[in-house]
């Protein structure tokens, strides 16, 4: 069965930084793109980084230049380093294959926050 199972979450104050990590199942993890995705309170949930199979990264505009997207295939995990937090950026943080294709894990909660 295939599971993603999001951690390193938590709170953090504004400028702050945080790493998530994703470890995904062999099955879906070496075929595929994968992504960050986030859901904010009382929105839709959206796309923020993906990066293909080789390692080529894709940001959204609103966190370029602030976060990093990396996977490491040996570990079937991709991570999400996030550095110059904002408030905005308080989400619940999943990770997928790029289109998401799996179903999605349970998320870690990110609060930026002073």
């Amino acid at each position: 069965q295939v599971q993603l199972v999001e951690s390193g979450g938590g709170l953090a104050h504004p400028g702050g930084f945080l790493r998530l990590s994703c470890a995904a199942s062999g099955s879906i993890f070496g075929a595929n793109a994968m992504a960050w995705y986030r859901q904010a309170p009382g929105k839709q949930r959206e796309l923020v980084a993906t990066i293909t199979r080789g390692g080529t990264p894709g940001y959204a505009d609103s966190v370029k230049g602030r976060f990093t997207i990396s996977r490491d295939n040996t570990k079937n995990t991709v991570y999400l380093q996030m550095n110059s937090l904002k408030p905005e950026d308080t989400a619940v943080y999943y990770c997928n294959t790029y289109p998401y294709a799996v179903t999605w894990g349970q998320g870690t909660q990110v609060t930026v926050s002073s």
